[in-house]
């Protein structure tokens, strides 16, 4: 009798050890977010867990009921389910399908398990979870690895994965590929004038219009802030480039209307290059289209340009002046010629004008048309400048108190120095750190000046005079010249261009206009300068009809600061 009590005793105790663990199983499944079915093929019977409820509004009493599954996921994963919940058939062990659920549109993961005994399948278990926001986030980031969030058009990086494959297709079927950079002029007035965010827009906008070109055999990308990229498969009819180029300038004709209320008009540049001509990789192959894009911007925008190879090597050439010019700035690398100016009356010496030289560490003497525009894009043209005003002021103050004779000496300054906030008090350092009379410094500006804020270059202008520094108006009649203006500027002098120079004595439009000029310039009681003088009639002319000053070949070539020494020696 104890022994029976005994056996009954242990197998309530094993009853309760099982009741407990099928407890903490059922409490595991309900606390995580998924549903289970279990299938035993023994019993033929199939219990479901969890969360099953609150995916599904039907039960699974037994396995013919798999087939409410199948009924309730879009009809592309029917198959694929089907051959899951019944994985055994085909001796698997495992498998994971992914459905979009019909009514819900939501996404569920169904995870397979067969387990086997001897070879046969004993157990079942499938586990269901809703991935939806998982497949969100995964298609977000998809979408950000191939697309820009700005336009929706391909980005850089895609478009560049896509040129490749265009360039390894035309390879095998002797193609061509064009690319075409679409750059929108002066993008940065909108966003200065009306804000990123109607840029922003206006991006947008053209961006959409660009996106209507896609095929299989034309890609376009958003590049960067306002420049577009586009690539043709093989240019032909109407995905031809200039076909293409054509709808663009169409459409830009055509007003951009904002939701700020704000009416834009534009114009695009075009850069195009052809694989194999231009390069044969899809980055160099973009680089070229921007590069010859820049080149029409360069020409007057508004236009296509097509890729050569000038263009490229003047381009290579200009990068590696602008590489050089940064070093010499740093080493100061850099030499002052003078170049005499005389009285066209009495042909007494007046001044002379400082004149920058820079020779490269070759040895070679660079033009200042060569490198100072590239000294003017890349910033150096302040320190280059700030250097030519300390060393040309420093050497005239030398020249000034071993000669003891007055006369000018003139510099050239750029825009972009001009406008510095402390140029005025700079100057002013300079001039009294060497002890010169401001009346003799004569500051040479470019009409180029004046095009950005005329009020507030003009209020510098009179400042400067005050102070006594003279003001000579350089190249005058070669810009934006109006004559009109000229009683606006608080001026001492207005140097005659060398393109007028050189004409004098062949045409007699260029005779009447210089006439003019220094008939105005000597009724406003300026002083005129003419420059390029290298011929003795252009000299008589000049002082014929009253020109002040000259300068040019004829009377002195630029010197070094060994050679004006020796022609003051002489003078004084």
């Amino acid at each position: 009798m104890n022994e029976l009590h005994y056996q009954l005793d242990l197998m309530r105790a094993m009853n309760q050890k099982l009741s407990d663990r099928e407890k903490m199983y059922r409490l595991l499944c309900d606390t995580m977010d998924y549903a289970y079915i279990y299938y035993s093929f023994e019993k033929n019977s199939v219990t479901t867990l969890g969360k099953w409820d609150d995916f599904f509004d039907f039960q699974i009493r037994d396995r013919r009921d798999f087939t409410k599954l199948l009924e309730m996921v879009d009809e592309p994963y029917v198959l694929p389910l089907r051959d899951m919940l019944f994985l055994e058939k085909g001796g698997q062990e495992t498998s994971s399908v992914e459905c979009m659920q019909k009514a819900k549109k939501t996404w569920l993961q169904f995870s397979c398990r067969i387990f086997y005994e001897d070879g046969r399948p004993a157990d079942q278990i499938i586990v269901v979870q809703n991935i939806t926001k998982l497949k969100t986030q995964n298609e977000e980031l998809l979408y950000m690895a191939y697309y820009d969030g700005l336009t929706g058009l391909y980005n850089r990086n895609y478009f560049v994965r896509l040129l490749t494959e265009f360039l390894r297709r035309a390879k095998e079927d002797n193609r061509l590929v064009s690319v075409l950079v679409i750059d929108i002029d002066d993008f940065r007035k909108v966003n200065d004038g009306l804000g990123i965010v109607a840029g922003d827009e206006l991006v947008q906008q053209f961006g959409s219009f660009l996106k209507e070109f896609n095929s299989d055999d034309v890609i376009v990308c958003h590049l960067t802030s306002d420049v577009y990229c586009m690539a043709i498969y093989d240019s032909c009819g109407d995905r031809s480039v200039e076909h293409i180029h054509k709808e663009i300038v169409k459409r830009t004709r055509e007003p951009f209307y904002l939701v700020g209320g704000q009416v834009l008009n534009i114009t695009v540049s075009v850069g195009v290059a052809e694989y194999p001509e231009a390069a044969t990789s899809a980055l160099e192959l973009i680089n070229c289209a921007e590069i010859v894009m820049f080149k029409g911007k360069s020409m007057g925008k508004n236009r296509i340009q097509y890729f050569d190879t000038p263009i490229l090597n003047d381009f290579l050439k200009n990068v590696e002046l602008d590489s050089k010019l940064k070093e010499a700035v740093f080493d100061h690398n850099f030499i002052l010629y003078y170049q005499p100016q005389y009285y066209a009356g009495n042909q007494k010496l007046r001044g002379m004008e400082a004149l920058i030289r820079w020779k490269d560490g070759d040895g070679k003497m660079i033009s200042p048309a060569k490198f100072i525009p590239i000294a003017e894009k890349n910033g150096t043209i302040i320190p280059i400048g700030n250097w030519v005003l300390e060393q040309s002021i420093r050497t005239f103050s030398e020249w000034r108190n071993r000669y003891g004779v007055p006369f000018v000496l003139s510099v050239n300054i750029s825009a972009l120095q001009y406008q510095k906030e402390d140029f005025v008090d700079s100057l002013l350092h300079i001039i009294r750190k060497y002890d010169v009379s401001p009346e003799e410094i004569e500051l040479e500006i470019t009409e180029s000046i004046l095009i950005d804020d005329f009020r507030a270059v003009t209020e510098k202008m009179q400042l400067l005079k005050e102070y006594g520094i003279r003001i000579s108006l350089d190249d005058f009649g070669t810009g934006f010249s109006s004559l009109s203006y000229l009683k606006k500027l608080p001026i001492n002098t207005l140097k005659i261009d060398k393109s007028f120079t050189d004409t004098l004595l062949t045409d007699s439009a260029t005779r009447i206009i210089t006439e003019s000029i220094v008939s105005m310039v000597k009724s406003l009681g300026f002083e005129s300068i003419a420059e390029g003088v290298e011929e003795e009639q252009q000299y008589k002319y000049l002082r014929a009809i009253g020109c002040d000053i000259i300068q040019g070949y004829l009377f002195g070539k630029p010197l070094s600061q060994e050679e004006i020494e020796q022609l003051l020696q002489k003078i004084y």
